[in-house]
């Protein structure tokens, strides 16, 4: 029996949330807060200024949203922003702002996501007839607040997301400017995964007598003890769902539970895996205790082999045949990865424990690795090639045994291969029923390889700053010659501000990473002269940096890119 939990919303009601908004998180299956939505949400409730330690993965957005739109219920409409949320990419800002449209579905909250790449026209309209809350990257939000189209007189929540990010991108003065344009008498949350002295010394500043929530300074959880094989797989996003067939492709277990963050996402998946031809059930809050029995029997009994669950209806669970436990996301806690794990490897039994990560949730698996002090082997996801390769060879190992075995069994084969034998070369007939063998027990196969996702190094799996060291790119004599070759597979695009602009490599590599989607690696030689900047990039990414930042401010100036026009022939 597995003890039935009762759903999401009283969990979230427990922490004083509205209504509308249990409500909403039930409908999107979320069954629990995080740990971060546990000690967020009620300093946040109450009005005071918050401090929280949090990687990306672990349900911060939920943590300073649901407070936010709490406070929208409690006024009238606004003509001003209640609410201004500051985030390092544009990315980052159209996710929070779907997020904030769904937990707020109920109570029609106006939110806008304003980031450049996209003419700031189209953002002037809905600034005009008001909004509720603004989702932005920084440049916009100042290059908007200097046009008189973003007014923060009203404002009474400044939150900062991923701060340790803003900071690393070369936003640094466009968050202090921003700062400076709000009322002193907000209140202001502070998200970051780390907590360097700069983060602090911000904190310090502009906060007052803030709540600190800060994940991984429980008791330590521990692995030890459990003879758990733990591996990791990188995957681009929008991959996970071909990434987990390819990973039950390879492995083959015998029963295994895929761990879900909420009821959707457990029920998208099993459909998708039932796609795949594997034998899935899903296990989630929304399920009455005898559905969850008919499922736990189906599993037990070998009818299916996959449980696709949540880990609130997982608990208490204990299956003597499981094999196998994978994380589709990284988990919000420690805690959370050692219990899920811990089903595994139990009374002497070895197992195996998988991680689906994205290059962005990379911070808490090294958190999970520090707090359980047991290593997590990061290993590359197998191609088309390798995982055929894999199948071939592990179907000669069966074919041997067989052989090796020759139980009399095979005699009752003769009557189709004697005939063909005498028509066909025995090796021809041996190779196609190999091939038919090969082509019935293979899955359905992606239409694409996934793509491959640079690995970190062992020493630091942190994904890379984006920004450059400050003696890179910064001539120390004369401007240099436009002219210059760029690095083959790459382009120069020229920038309309430079070294008496105040320009440092750091606000350019900033800039194009927060508006356009390449990351700091991703950027190429820079050189900087008194009144322009040379930028190396991507050919196959110019144009669209290019249409990114058309409209943009470096270092508070209006500025022109384009392609650098008397490239060396």
């Amino acid at each position: 029996m597995i003890e039935d939990n009762g759903g999401g919303a009283s969990g979230f009601a427990d922490l004083m949330l509205a209504p509308e908004l249990c409500r909403a998180l039930s409908d999107l299956g979320y069954e629990e807060p995080t740990p971060i939505q546990l000690a967020a949400i009620p300093p946040l409730l109450a009005g005071r200024d918050l401090v929280g330690q949090a990687a990306t993965g672990t349900g911060k957005t939920a943590a300073f949203a649901l407070p936010v739109l709490q406070r929208l219920l409690a006024g009238d409409e606004r003509a001003e922003p209640l609410a201004l949320i500051l985030v390092p990419t544009r990315e980052l800002a159209v996710q929070v702002a779907a997020a904030m449209r769904s937990y707020g579905r109920d109570m029609g909250a106006r939110v806008l996501a304003v980031y450049g790449g996209e003419p700031i026209g189209r953002q002037l309209g809905p600034l005009k007839r008001g909004v509720d809350v603004v989702v932005a990257t920084p440049g916009r939000a100042l290059d908007h607040i200097n046009r008189g189209t973003l007014k923060l007189g009203g404002l009474e929540i400044l939150v900062l997301d991923e701060a340790d990010e803003m900071l690393d991108m070369g936003f640094a003065e466009e968050i202090e400017a921003i700062l400076a344009s709000t009322p002193a008498e907000r209140q202001t949350a502070l998200f970051s995964a780390t907590m360097p002295p700069r983060i602090n010394g911000m904190v310090r500043r502009h906060l007052r007598e803030p709540v600190r929530a800060e994940l991984g300074r429980q008791a330590p959880a521990s692995a030890g003890g459990l003879l758990v094989r733990q591996t990791a797989y990188l995957v681009p996003r929008g991959y996970k769902a071909a990434a987990l067939g390819r990973v039950l492709d390879l492995e083959r277990p015998t029963a295994t539970i895929v761990f879900c963050r909420t009821r959707d996402e457990v029920d998208q998946l099993t459909e998708s895996l039932n796609g795949r031809g594997h034998r899935a059930e899903a296990l989630h809050g929304g399920m009455d205790q005898k559905q969850r029995d008919r499922v736990m029997a189906r599993l037990r009994s070998g009818t299916i082999d996959l449980l696709v669950a949540t880990d609130v209806a997982a608990r208490g669970l204990d299956i003597d045949q499981l094999t196998h436990v994978i994380n589709y996301d990284v988990p919000s806690a420690p805690e959370s990865y050692v219990h899920r794990i811990g089903r595994v490897g139990r009374a002497g039994r070895e197992g195996t424990a998988i991680t689906l990560t994205e290059p962005r949730e990379q911070r808490m698996l090294k958190t999970i690795e520090r707090v359980t002090k047991r290593p997590i082997k990061l290993e590359k996801l197998p191609t088309l090639a390798q995982l055929r390769s894999e199948r071939l060879e592990r179907m000669r190992t069966e074919l041997r045994e067989t052989l090796l075995k020759d139980d009399g069994e095979l005699n009752a084969f003769r009557s189709v291969v004697g005939p063909l034998g005498a028509e066909f070369d025995p090796y021809d007939v041996a190779l196609a029923a190999v091939q038919l063998a090969h082509e019935a027990s293979e899955p359905p196969r992606e239409d694409e390889e996934i793509p491959a996702v640079e690995q970190p190094s062992a020493d630091d799996r942190r994904p890379a700053r984006k920004t450059r060291p400050r003696d890179q790119g910064r001539p120390t004599g004369p401007a240099p010659r436009r002219g210059r070759r760029a690095t083959t597979g790459t382009t120069r695009l020229f920038v309309s501000t430079g070294r008496s602009d105040g320009v440092r490599p750091q606000d350019l590599v900033g800039a194009i990473a927060g508006e356009s989607d390449l990351s700091g690696r991703d950027i190429g030689a820079i050189e900087i002269a008194d009144r322009f900047s040379l930028v190396e990039v991507p050919e196959s990414a110019a144009d669209d940096v290019v249409r990114a930042l058309r409209g943009t401010s470096i270092k508070g100036r209006k500025t022109t890119v384009r392609r650098e026009r008397y490239p060396a022939r």
